[in-house]
């Protein structure tokens, strides 16, 4: 059976909205206008025991909505979701026992407290036995390397110390199911690296589920091999991360290294990158073949490669509204604005 199971899950606010100014405060006071703002829309999706699963969209695009709403903290408009068996915003014992839910930019330690207190006090909330309790903390303190830290109030942590310590606290109870809110926002190069390789750890020696949303693609090349991509809330793409390229991105990357440095090659695609003989071309996916051998045969380069182009420029053009120029979303699925 799937760790997760979401059926057309749909979550709508309703949010209150006026004119500026003093006279329509005053009129708002008497009749309050409203208007719905779609969140998640029709949303399905299954993921498998021990996957790890890249959740992406823009800002706005319902990330956060859907993980509040698979965790519990939201209840759906419409929809169905199962996770481990349980339908999440009855908030049973049993099945929050067995989550976890990790948002970068929330505080779930206790900011006085030092932050082996507040790991005591998840103890006592998920009735841990103190010998199981001693041995994760112990491993976890090691794994994420904040030995040092534990004994340091809350509010005294750096960024990255504090989500190293978040991400202990939450784990203490070994959830089988991780939902992961931009875990490593605003950490350094070396703190993300090392938060990822945990994750990774954690995933292979307990078979966990991940479902992970993050803006550093770095993150998601990582730790995911299968994405999902939502958009104003609906489903726009689901499949393997190598695949994503190929569903969205219409060009290929041919880069050339020159015998005769500084030649013009405008004519065979659009240049997008210079770096002294190596030169990057941006062509159509069906004439990339068709570009090199007229490269090979005109210029007789040293080297020559045909890539998909990086992940990160692929993800920028899913992540386009259907308005915007260069939006990758198909003519044939254009979602409303």
């Amino acid at each position: 059976m799937a760790d997760v199971e979401v059926d057309e899950l749909t979550r709508v606010f309703r949010v209150p909205v006026r004119e500026a100014g003093l006279g329509a405060a005053m009129r708002s006071l008497v009749r309050r206008e409203h208007r719905e703002v779609r969140a998640v829309e029709g949303l399905s999706l299954t993921i498998e025991p021990g996957e790890v699963v890249g959740f992406l969209g823009p800002n706005g695009a319902g990330k956060t909505t859907s993980l509040k709403m698979l965790s519990g903290l939201l209840h759906p408009t419409s929809g169905t979701a199962r996770v481990l068996g349980h339908e999440p915003w009855r908030r049973e014992r049993e099945y929050l026992a067995r989550i976890t839910l990790v948002m970068g930019n929330r505080n779930q330690l206790q900011w006085d407290l030092p932050v082996v207190d507040s790991f005591e006090m998840n103890r006592a909330i998920f009735g841990i036995a103190r010998t199981d309790f001693d041995r994760t903390r112990d491993e976890l303190v090691e794994l994420l390397e904040i030995g040092h830290l534990v004994t340091k109030p809350v509010r005294n942590l750096s960024l990255g110390e504090r989500m190293k310590a978040e991400i202990a606290g939450a784990l203490l109870h070994r959830p089988q199911v991780l939902f992961l809110d931009e875990p490593t926002i605003g950490l350094d190069v070396t703190m993300q690296k090392r938060i990822r390789t945990f994750l990774a750890g954690y995933n292979a020696r307990y078979g966990a589920t991940v479902m992970l949303t993050s803006h550093y693609m770095a993150d998601v090349s990582a730790l995911c091999r299968r994405v999902i991509v939502i958009h104003h809330g609906r489903l726009l793409y689901d499949g393997p991360l190598s695949e994503l390229a190929a569903r969205f991105e219409t060009a290929k990357t041919v880069g050339v290294t020159l015998v005769d440095p500084g030649a013009d090659l405008s004519r065979y695609g659009e240049v997008v990158a210079v770096d002294g003989a190596r030169v990057t071309l941006r062509v159509p996916r069906a004439d990339a073949s068709a570009v090199a051998a007229r490269l090979l045969a005109d210029l007789q380069p040293t080297d020559l490669t045909i890539e998909d182009p990086p992940i990160d420029d692929v993800i920028e053009r899913v992540f386009a509204t259907p308005d915007e120029p260069g939006s990758a979303v198909p003519s044939d699925e254009k979602l409303p604005g």
